[in-house]
């Protein structure tokens, strides 16, 4: 019989040293019908910028839910340990926002929909410094009035980055941040994700992009369960990418090898 699923988010405030995990996933499987999408004996994730890659249907965005408390788990814990001064919080930027498009809403409103649970009410001056800074971080200040629907879907991932960072969570999730963006975005956004990072918090990115993943300090390769699970340098070996990617790897005869991962990365 299985366990109910255990979500945990530890209360006690801790001194933690460097590389000590922040998500604890422990024997977690997660059933969509008959059959199991994930997978995860055993998983730690650090403080710092993680990278999460494998083919369509990897259980990449599955992971990110269930670490967000979206998806429990069949079976199985996930322990989110505090950071800091204050228990873990997660702040969960989703790949689509194509519904986005229609909305009639500002800028400046999607990111203080961030901040409703700390300033509820009118808006206070904490919040408005709060808002503001994060949208100058993205380069949005000057849209701040626009409606989604008037915008460029990078200016959307760009707002909707905003509206994660404004949280000011410990544990900031994000699928597929620069697919298919600008350059300008990618990068604007990229930068982000250093800020967060070397600020200490914890960052869980989805991606196809391999060169992308590189960046990160750690890299978990998913095919259903983790394949491989480290630096890059590591992970992202041919061995690794082979049993993750499976038919979609083609060897080019030199030792090197190229992906089609339906993306075209």
């Amino acid at each position: 019989m299985k366990s109910s699923p255990d979500i945990d988010t530890t209360s006690e405030v801790a001194s933690r040293t460097a590389g000590s995990p922040s998500i604890v996933l422990s024997d977690v499987i997660v059933d969509r019908g008959r059959s199991t999408v994930l997978q995860v004996p055993h998983l730690e994730i650090a403080a710092g910028y993680t990278a999460l890659v494998g083919p369509n249907g990897s259980g990449k965005s599955t992971m990110l839910h269930v670490i967000a408390g979206l998806l429990h788990p069949s079976q199985g814990s996930v322990r989110l340990l505090p950071s800091g001064t204050r228990d873990a919080n997660v702040a969960y930027v989703l790949q689509s926002q194509r519904a986005s498009e229609h909305l009639l809403v500002t800028a400046r409103e999607v990111v203080r929909l961030a901040r409703r649970r700390t300033f509820p009410g009118a808006a206070s001056r904490a919040e408005r410094v709060v808002v503001n800074a994060v949208m100058e971080r993205l380069g949005i200040l000057d849209l701040a009035n626009r409606h989604l629907a008037d915008m460029s879907g990078g200016q959307r991932q760009r707002v909707f980055i905003a509206q994660g960072l404004a949280q000011q969570a410990d544990i900031l999730l994000l699928d597929e941040p620069v697919a298919g963006l600008d350059l300008a975005s990618e990068q604007t956004i990229r930068s982000a994700i250093d800020d967060e990072r070397a600020a200490g918090r914890t960052v869980v990115v989805a991606t196809h992009d391999l060169a992308e993943a590189t960046r990160a300090d750690r890299v978990v390769m998913l095919n259903g369960t983790v394949v491989a699970s480290g630096p890059p340098a590591e992970v992202l070996r041919p061995e690794n990418l082979r049993q993750a990617y499976r038919g979609r790897v083609l060897d080019l005869g030199d030792g090197s090898i190229a992906i089609d991962d339906d993306h075209h990365h």
